[in-house]
């Protein structure tokens, strides 16, 4: 068996893993209604903690926590729009707006009166 498949078996024994995690979450959840909704919400969010944890361990998921942390980085490099430009830009918006409603209502009267003229 060489490196690469061994590594791929295991990962999807990991997913089996999480898989199991997550139907004893949701499983358990219904199983144990009589018990106290908080201490079962409580325990399907740790369950879920616990299977997400065992995903990130994966090849996918080590690859999905750097695209995230990546991401992260990216967001704060991203300059935003003052409160001013944010006014300007929502009413040139509103503004139109307002001025293509307007022409598809003198469009939509002007159709609808030569309608009732051609048919009477």
């Amino acid at each position: 068996m060489s490196n690469g498949s061994a590594s791929k078996s295991i990962d999807n024994l990991k997913w089996l893993l999480a898989l199991a995690v997550f139907s004893a979450a949701v499983i358990g959840n219904s199983y144990f209604s009589e018990i106290a909704f908080l201490y079962r919400v409580l325990a399907v969010v740790f369950l879920f903690i616990v299977g997400l944890g065992i995903l990130s361990v994966t090849t996918f998921g080590s690859n999905a926590l750097t695209l995230m942390k990546e991401s992260r980085k990216e967001i704060r490099k991203v300059v935003w729009p003052t409160r001013m430009e944010t006014t300007q830009t929502f009413l040139v918006v509103f503004s139109a707006i307002v001025i293509l409603c307007l022409f598809f209502w003198a469009l939509e009267s002007l159709l609808s009166f030569l309608t009732k003229l051609v048919l009477g």
